[in-house]
């Protein structure tokens, strides 16, 4: 006999199978019925659990933005300010969390070159969030004489950056790197190369 699936669950199956139509063709070149096929259900379910498309790919973006997960990481580290440490696990948990669930980063670029309403949303739960959490750390630790004279935001731009880059390579253009490079010593070279530029 079949199980029975939870409304809980049948809302979970829709986001996620939404968030993978989105990720592969956009916001707008998904349709609610092509979702509810994917899933396996009536449309009229998957307006029962989300009266709009823009409230499904909310409740997406809400799903699928971990930062608070990241940020709870990594915010018992930056108290020590063992600069290295902090950094390198940052950089782990931003490409570990990416490489898991892909989908993430490709629903921030299509939100963004489709000028999505809730692109906005988005870029403050994902971007903005770790922007002025890094930009804070980097302040701090400027205000402390560890690190040189930097604008903050600008200096956790180019951190960032390197991270950014590195999972692009990976998951966009599929480029692999040579045997040496493991994930965890192109992330020492990241810190490393920071570290060097930001030191007094």
């Amino acid at each position: 006999m079949q199980q029975r699936v939870t409304g809980e669950e049948r809302r979970r199956l829709i986001i996620e199978s939404a968030a993978k139509l989105f990720s592969q063709r956009g916001f707008r070149g998904t349709t609610t019925r092509e979702v509810a096929q994917a899933v396996g259900v009536s449309e009229a379910t998957v307006f029962k659990h989300f009266a709009t498309k823009e409230d499904l790919y909310a409740a997406i973006i809400e799903a699928k933005t971990q930062m608070q997960q990241v940020l709870g990481v990594v915010s018992p580290l930056a108290e020590t300010q063992d600069d290295a440490t902090f950094l390198r696990t940052l950089a782990t948990q931003l490409i570990a969390r990416t490489q898991s669930d892909p989908t993430l980063m490709r629903l921030l670029f299509f939100s963004a070159l489709e000028g999505h309403a809730l692109a906005d949303l988005f870029f403050r739960r994902r971007v903005q969030a770790m922007d002025d959490f890094l930009g804070r750390y980097i302040a701090d630790r400027v205000a402390a004489g560890a690190f040189r004279p930097v604008d903050p935001l600008q200096t956790a731009w180019n951190f960032i950056g390197m991270v950014t880059f590195h999972v692009l390579l990976h998951e966009f253009f599929g480029q692999k790197p040579p045997p040496h490079l493991t994930r965890e010593r192109a992330i020492e070279e990241m810190v490393t190369t920071f570290l060097q530029g930001v030191r007094p």
